[in-house]
């Protein structure tokens, strides 16, 4: 192992503190993109991996890792080199890719892995899990609450504490094959050290994974942060530095699993995203097959036929009133009275005497006062020959407050 204590080249140090503090508003989504000068991109540690691994040779990737290795690695080359790759997920490493990177390993080469998801085929081979209890965290304002403690396992170290003031995910390693596996690292979760840096020895060779890729970001970088950064790449021995920034796709990997960018596929890396796939997949397909039986035509409204009687009796009654002949609708009120009584009340109207009175108003339940006005009023009009619109006016209003008792 090699300690180092090497500072980041003064001119990039002022490009970033500008970049950083202009007026222009801050990106602080976690994006570990090597282009990236925002806070958590990764342009400072990428563009000064010659100054962090001297006299070590850097070939900074442009080509996926599996093609690469493909092109220009073959078994018989010894101490070939060291892997690089710090992002969020490794979801450009193909099952290809990762059993490529294992041999690579397992031939007395190295890699250095740090991620927030490492894919399942990863974590199988290199018999480890992991747990993050953030990981539903993904907002700027919770992740700025989130701080950590971390410490290098190295008694060169004195057991120096670096703390990450935001967006430190309490993300470790749950278990890991003791027989081929040193901690090299701990975070800090509930007073408890836990593991964030492993080292595994594959074969011949040794890869590092660790879990807190945030650390090497440039918001670190830029706030005294940087020996962390400087003590972990000096577990990683002294040889040629392959730099991934994750850009390209592989060309030569099987074609099930080249095109690792699609939805599906990255569903389908994780289990429990897998299930949920089938089980949404079987949900819209049950939907589809119960709703394409035929449907019933729609019924067509027929509309009644329209009662009429109420515009015939108003077309009427306008002809009566037109003609102002009172008399003859008095008469027909009065008929229509009587007509109603005898009915309802099963009496006879020929005799409209004081005997008659008292039944009508004891069977109708009106006052035997308002009864025998109201017959008195059509015995009145009966008897005259003419009807003024008052007369008609007060006999209707006395037959209808009669029913409506």
């Amino acid at each position: 192992m090699k300690l180092t204590t090497n500072l980041f080249k003064f001119p990039v140090f002022i490009l970033m503190v500008f970049q950083l503090t202009s007026c222009k508003k801050t990106n602080w989504n976690e994006n570990y993109r090597e282009k990236e000068k925002s806070p958590f991109g990764t342009y400072i540690v990428y563009n000064e991996a010659k100054t962090l691994f001297k006299n070590q040779e850097i070939v900074y990737l442009k080509q996926n890792i599996y093609d690469y290795l493909f092109d220009n690695y073959n078994t018989t080359s010894a101490n070939f080199g060291t892997y690089i790759c710090i992002k969020n997920n490794a979801f450009r490493l193909s099952k290809d890719g990762v059993k490529d990177l294992l041999s690579f390993v397992n031939d007395g080469n190295n890699a250095f892995i740090s991620l927030n998801e490492f894919n399942d085929d990863l974590k199988e081979q290199l018999e480890f899990t992991t747990n993050n209890l953030d990981k539903n965290i993904n907002n700027v304002k919770a992740l700025k609450t989130l701080k950590g403690e971390y410490t290098l396992t190295h008694k060169d170290f004195d057991n120096e504490v670096f703390t990450l003031d935001r967006n430190s995910k309490r993300h470790y390693f749950i278990s890991y094959n003791k027989n081929k596996t040193i901690v090299l690292g701990t975070t800090k979760i509930d007073e408890e050290k836990l593991p964030n840096f492993l080292k595994i020895y594959h074969g011949k060779g040794a890869i590092y994974v660790h879990s807190n890729p945030i650390a090497f970001t440039n918001y670190y970088l830029l706030k005294n942060k940087e020996s962390y950064t400087e003590k972990v790449f000096s577990y990683l021995p002294n040889k040629t530095v392959f730099w991934d920034p994750h850009i390209k796709k592989s060309l030569y990997s099987n074609k099930k699993d080249e095109d690792n960018t699609s939805v599906f596929n990255y569903f389908l890396q994780h289990k429990t995203l897998t299930w949920f796939l089938i089980v949404s997949s079987a949900g819209i397909l049950l939907f589809m097959l119960f709703n394409a039986r035929r449907k019933q035509r729609a019924i067509p409204i027929i509309k009644p036929l329209e009662n009429t009687t109420v515009a015939f009796t108003q077309t009427i009654s306008s002809l009566y009133l037109k003609e102002e002949d009172h008399k003859n609708l008095a008469d027909k009120k009065i008929a229509y009275f009587l007509e109603k009584t005898r009915t309802k009340y099963l009496l006879n109207t020929s005799n409209l005497n004081q005997k008659f009175i008292q039944v009508l108003a004891s069977k109708s339940g009106n006052k035997i006062q308002n009864t025998k006005y109201l017959i008195n009023t059509i015995i009145t009009l009966n008897n005259k020959s003419e009807c003024s619109k008052e007369e008609l006016l007060v006999l209707h209003k006395m037959i209808e407050k009669f029913f409506n008792k």
